[in-house]
């Protein structure tokens, strides 16, 4: 089977780019190699710049998964948001057009998110396609969208062109495609002159509301599952 993701160190930054060939659809495999990325990330002392492929940075969770599959599935979806949102260095996304569901609250874990331009979706559609939102979802936009969007998004499953969603809060600005790398690239550079023990740190004391969240929501889905989340 061909590798899902790729990983390249250049000038003290990691680019992890998801390549599925399709949506970029959050499999178990596909979160196993993202957390193993991490990892090697973590041990290279590297910022982290997140990337998909051509017009999509990624579709949510693979919904070809059999339903004994999904409570695995969901939980290192959230353990992988957890890490990003704690990792000790600064992680930025380059989004290059649909980001859906787990794709959305990838998103939202990044320190800064630079989305492409163009006839993009972006939001969380769970409710839209019959799936209760996990609870790490949950605290996660309640986090990081502005507040009216929170509430619209998680409860509608409303998608968002790129404009809206950087208003709402899953980007932080929007460039023209060609530009997305280049963009991306210059918040990596930006983020390299921070003091990493005190960018940690105040990670974690930001967001250690959310984090309870988050882990509170993974709890709740080894303990009982789908009717858990």
């Amino acid at each position: 089977m061909s590798p899902l993701t790729s990983y390249a160190l250049a000038d003290g930054v990691a680019t992890i780019e998801m390549d599925d060939g399709k949506a970029n659809a959050l499999s178990p495999a596909m979160l196993a190699e993202l957390s193993a990325a991490f990892d090697r990330a973590e041990a290279d002392g590297a910022i982290v710049l997140l990337t998909g492929r051509q017009r999509t940075f990624s579709g949510g969770f693979d919904l070809r998964t059999e339903p004994a599959g999904w409570p695995a599935m969901v939980a290192g979806g959230a353990r992988l948001a957890e890490r990003i949102l704690a990792f000790p260095h600064p992680v930025v996304a380059a989004c290059n057009g649909n980001a859906v569901a787990m794709g959305g609250f990838l998103l939202l874990a990044c320190d800064v998110r630079v989305g492409a331009a163009g006839d993009f979706k972006l939001g969380l559609n769970e409710v839209a396609i019959g799936l209760a939102v996990p609870r790490f979802g949950i605290a996660l936009a309640q986090h990081r969208l502005a507040r009216p969007y929170a509430d619209r998004c998680l409860l509608t499953g409303a998608l968002l062109d790129p404009d809206e969603a950087c208003a709402a809060g899953f980007l932080d600005r929007v460039v023209a495609p060609e530009r997305l790398r280049d963009e991306a690239r210059a918040a990596t550079d930006a983020l390299a002159a921070l003091d990493r023990t005190a960018h940690a740190t105040t990670k974690l004391h930001v967001r250690e509301r959310v984090l309870v969240g988050v882990r509170d929501g993974i709890e709740r889905i080894e303990a009982g599952g789908v009717e858990g989340w």
